[in-house]
């Protein structure tokens, strides 16, 4: 027992990463540990270039945190005690604290449809990996995640036969003139689109839709749905039906006060009462938050409210070509679009500016 305020972070991906920053530099009377099972930072948001066969940037998570004075522990979570406040880890001692910041993100959710854990690629973490096949490959998912490897696997690999599967027409949630120009750059690389199409099982040749037909494919990836670690709820804390830690106003959880979440793990109400949603855009700031407030109340202060709003939604489509899509507040598309080389070049200084804004 050293005196000092035991934080411990669990995970470093850019919620964890973020709040860590931040805390370093204003709970200066805090221990401060960040733990995670993998030993590198690499960057979510290019895990699609990743999987064209790019090299993306990487960074050695105990070298940039211990090089700020933050303690590094790599080793997996398994369990929260909350009564006697330490985390229990796998093959390495516990953590006796006095505040947890959950921040353990999402992965994808490969048990949701048959076959998809053994027959599958994802794309959802750091950890996935991915063969492009010679022939063709089916992207099962036309969210943000499977529309922007769909383009940057068709751009790399003209001659790979590109499928992209969805309930919707990819970017149905964006405005008019966002969704024209996104069927416009897919039809140009080359993409089919297969619409209302409801996979039930991943086969080793393709995907089996509803109606019993078959979409073949050397290989398949999982583009669709996500979830979240169990600790949590395996711990006992307040967590909805997804195994999401429920958070008050101040992102501490409802059922245990000395632990705070915030990111993809987290339920986090946003304008309009539309809860925050999975993403980059939500994890470094809520991860920011997280850390003013906790140093609030290591001062004996009491933070003001999460003050949120989102500004735009971006999608890379290849490295040539892009679409920034400005929403209100809440989230919901406006009229206004930028796209083409311009949107390809805002896109990229958004994702150094979240690799710099997570770097401590």
């Amino acid at each position: 027992m050293t005196g000092q305020h035991r934080i411990v972070i669990l995970g470093a991906g850019y919620a964890g990463l973020a709040a860590a920053r931040r805390l370093v530099r204003t709970a200066r009377d805090a221990q401060i540990t960040v733990v995670d099972a993998k030993a590198k930072f690499i960057e979510r948001v290019r895990l699609h270039q990743r999987a064209a066969g790019q090299a993306i940037p990487e960074w050695d998570l105990r070298e940039m945190l211990e090089n700020k004075n933050i303690r590094f522990v790599r080793a997996v979570a398994t369990d929260i005690d909350t009564a006697r406040k330490r985390v229990v880890l796998a093959a390495a001692p516990a953590l006796d604290y006095d505040t947890v910041v959950y921040a353990l993100g999402s992965i994808a959710d490969t048990e949701s449809v048959p076959g998809v854990a053994e027959h599958a690629y994802s794309v959802a973490t750091p950890a996935d990996q991915m063969v492009v096949p010679a022939g063709s490959v089916a992207i099962v998912g036309a969210g943000p995640t499977g529309i922007e490897l769909a383009a940057e696997l068709a751009e790399s690999f003209p001659d790979l036969r590109v499928r992209l599967l969805g309930a919707q027409e990819p970017g149905a949630w964006l405005s008019p003139r966002a969704q024209e120009h996104l069927q416009r750059t897919l039809a140009r690389l080359g993409v089919e689109i297969h619409v209302g199409a409801k996979v039930i099982e991943v086969t080793p040749h393709g995907v089996r839709l509803a109606d019993g037909s078959l979409v073949e494919a050397e290989a398949t990836v999982w583009a669709t749905g996500f979830r979240v670690p169990e600790l949590a709820a395996h711990a006992g804390l307040a967590v909805d039906h997804t195994g999401r830690v429920l958070t008050d106003a101040t992102l501490r959880s409802v059922s245990h006060p000395d632990i705070y979440a915030a990111g993809d793990a987290a339920v986090i109400a946003g304008p309009g009462d539309r809860e925050l949603r999975m993403a980059c855009a939500t994890a470094l700031p809520t991860g920011k938050y997280v850390a003013d407030a906790v140093t609030a109340r290591m001062r004996g202060n009491e933070p003001g409210q999460l003050r949120f709003r989102y500004v735009f939604q971006c999608l890379s489509l290849g490295r040539r070509d892009g679409l920034i899509q400005f929403v209100h507040a809440d989230d919901a598309p406006n009229r206004m679009v930028l796209t083409g080389r311009k949107a390809a070049w805002v896109k990229e200084q958004v994702v150094r500016g979240a690799a710099r804004a997570a770097h401590p």
